[in-house]
């Protein structure tokens, strides 16, 4: 157990939606089992479901448990919800807030108050005004934004606006559960506090950098949802450019907030704005079709469940940008993701630069790279050169491989349970800025415009492949691959 704890009340708006009772319960129960939140720290549950607390709980050991595939036991389980409250808010409804405010405000003794906000972005504004209006914005208040932050530049400005009326930036909270993964994290200790890797990390010795999330799953049950959003705001705008971010930053000044997130907005700043032009050159739509997989047939996604037909959105999206900064200049980072693919992986691949001889045979077939996997392992493997034994001079490349799960001691926390503890605990290094979202958002605007004017349909790829013929030809005009063709 931790020396010092926050004392804390957690209301959770979308108490009943599906984060809550998949993630955030359940991770909440972890912190719980392994002693990291205060003994008094409460949770209450909020939504527009006209429940009690026992019909809630009721819907959490149904709902919620089952995601819970470790360290369970019935005792830490009845232990854990005993935190739990639960009344019903519609964020429309002032008068709600006002009882909201009363039952928050009548626990004394609380060091803050977290309200997290898992319900559709528009209703941030309004609850937001609501929670002002009902006292619940003071200093003490911290206030988690579930992404979709806004489906482009203009709403995304408007949403931090309406928030910003009501909350200082110091807080809010802009979640995304890929800064809580361990091994992403684990990316800014192998290159800043590892002698041997920064020299290296640079334009001189890398020749590409490759930054990969796919994902074997369709759409599923979400296709109304994802029909209007697509993999381009879904993962690229969020997650591949904070994995982008991690990857290209300057060392900050040190682990504080503004000093991580001031290195990764010059990261986006640098990135090369994107003409029609460029769109049309460097970034490949795509959208899976129809195959056959273990004999029986998977569908396209426009065979998906609430998918408009003869939609053109994508389910992949592959873009080479370029970085124009001393470290970066001339060296292409390839950023790519899709559904229906042939694996689940989440990783970053830096290729290095062949050498300018070669006095081994078969070293000039595959330089060295470093792979660095976020998912579904967290390791690191640096492919080096080693002769093969024999008496001829033939090398191999092989890889020096560490496994964070097993080499590294301790328990590791999944993302949403790490960024919750975070915001109990005031830490908001893993968080969104406003200012480095918005330049996200205003890096990628230029491909949505051409997309939505365009009259080229996304190219089509198998079900359970890596992706479209396109994808390979932009990285092969320049000599490069994927790394699973490595």
């Amino acid at each position: 157990m931790m020396d010092t704890q926050t004392n804390f009340d957690l209301v959770l708006f979308g108490a009943t939606g599906d984060l809550a009772m998949r993630k955030l319960l359940p991770c909440l129960y972890q912190a719980h089992v392994a002693g990291l939140l205060h003994l008094d720290g409460r949770i209450l549950g909020v939504s527009r479901s006209d429940l009690d607390t026992a019909g809630f709980l009721a819907k959490v050991e149904t709902n919620a448990k089952i995601h819970i595939k470790q360290n369970f036991s019935e005792e830490a389980w009845a232990s854990f919800i005993k935190r739990i409250a639960y009344m019903p808010v519609d964020v429309t409804r002032p008068e709600h807030f006002q009882t909201l405010a009363e039952k928050v405000k009548a626990r004394k003794q609380t060091d803050n108050v977290i309200i997290y906000l898992s319900t559709a972005p528009k209703f941030f504004a309004p609850a937001c005004e609501n929670l002002a209006a009902a006292g619940l914005n003071a200093d003490h208040v911290r206030i988690v934004l579930e992404k979709p932050l806004g489906t482009d530049l203009k709403s995304s400005q408007e949403i931090n606006t309406d928030v910003a009326r009501f909350f200082k930036e110091e807080q809010v909270y802009r979640i995304d559960h890929y800064l809580g993964k361990e091994s992403l994290q684990n990316l800014l200790a192998l290159r800043f506090a590892n002698v041997m890797f920064e020299p290296l990390w640079n334009n001189k010795y890398v020749k590409s950098v490759q930054l990969t999330i796919a994902e074997q799953l369709g759409v599923e049950e979400r296709g109304e949802f994802y029909d209007i959003t697509g993999a381009l705001r879904d993962m690229v705008q969020n997650h591949l450019i904070q994995m982008l971010c991690m990857t290209a930053m300057e060392a900050p000044a040190g682990l504080d907030a503004d000093a991580v997130r001031d290195e990764k907005l010059k990261v986006i700043k640098s990135l090369k704005p994107l003409t029609s032009a460029d769109v049309d050159a460097n970034v490949v739509r795509g959208q899976y079709t129809a195959a056959q997989k273990d004999g029986q047939t998977v569908n396209g996604y426009l065979q998906e469940h609430n998918v408009l037909a003869g939609s053109r959105t994508e389910t992949y999206v592959a873009i080479k940008a370029e970085i124009d900064n001393q470290r970066w200049a001339g060296v292409p980072f390839y950023l790519r993701t899709g559904k229906r693919m042939a694996g689940k992986v989440a990783e970053i691949v830096l290729n290095f630069r062949d050498l300018p001889n070669h006095i081994f045979d078969g070293s000039q077939k595959a330089p060295n790279r470093l792979v660095i996997e976020l998912q579904p392992t967290e390791s690191i493997r640096l492919y080096t050169q080693v002769k093969t034994p024999g008496a001829g001079n033939h090398v191999e490349l092989t890889a020096l491989s560490v496994d964070m799960g097993k080499e590294v001691a301790g328990r590791r926390a999944e993302a949403y349970e790490r960024l919750l503890l975070d915001v109990i605990n005031g830490k908001l290094a893993l968080f969104n800025r406003r200012d480095e979202l918005e330049a996200a958002w205003e890096w990628v605007m230029p491909i949505m415009e051409n997309w939505e004017s365009s009259p080229t349909p996304p190219h089509g790829y198998a079900a359970h492949s890596w992706g479209p013929e396109a994808a390979r030809e932009l990285l092969a005009r320049d000599g490069n691959q994927w790394h699973e063709e490595q």
